[in-house]
């Protein structure tokens, strides 16, 4: 079975936003139940986090198509610490200086945070390629074919005797 090939650039941005959605869904899915049974505060940390590792495998695997590590995992919260700050600072900026509508500003400044979550969880779990030193010989994806004088058998036989 073949790998699907990685989405482009605008292909990534959606990704990212149907992974946010989904997201926003587990995290409803667990929530709501959690809260019958446990504190508000209790029921909403459990949620975000068992959301927040679905949207790192969601991310890894579907938005970047890239392997999963344990780095890559253990810097993920640092998208969720960001969108966070941007959405205060855009909350408290609609509404402070801008005059917006404190129901509608939560939106506004959720949107406005989406490409700097984006561009973070990219440079997290998709970091740019860094070429390594130069190599000689075949590259490692390539099949190695044997030259002729692997073909022709020992080195004894190929070069006579010896010297």
């Amino acid at each position: 079975m073949r790998a699907l090939p990685a989405p482009g650039r605008r292909g990534r941005l959606v990704c990212f936003a149907a992974v946010g959605g989904v997201n926003t869904l587990t995290f409803s899915a667990c929530y709501l139940p959690l809260h019958r049974l446990l504190p508000y505060f209790a029921a909403y940390t459990a949620a975000f986090a068992v959301s927040m590792v679905g949207a790192f495998f969601l991310h890894t695997y579907v938005t970047y198509r890239t392997r999963p590590t344990w780095t890559k995992f253990l810097l993920f919260p640092l998208t969720q610490v960001t969108n966070y700050g941007v959405q205060s600072a855009g909350l408290v900026a609609l509404v402070g200086w801008c005059g917006l509508d404190t129901a509608l500003a939560p939106p506004v400044a959720a949107l406005c945070a989406v490409p700097f979550s984006y561009l973070l969880s990219r440079r997290i779990l998709h970091p740019p390629h860094r070429p390594g030193p130069a190599r000689s010989g075949p590259a490692r994806h390539a099949p190695e074919r044997p030259g002729p004088a692997a073909q022709a058998g020992p080195p004894s036989a190929r070069s006579g005797p010896a010297a």
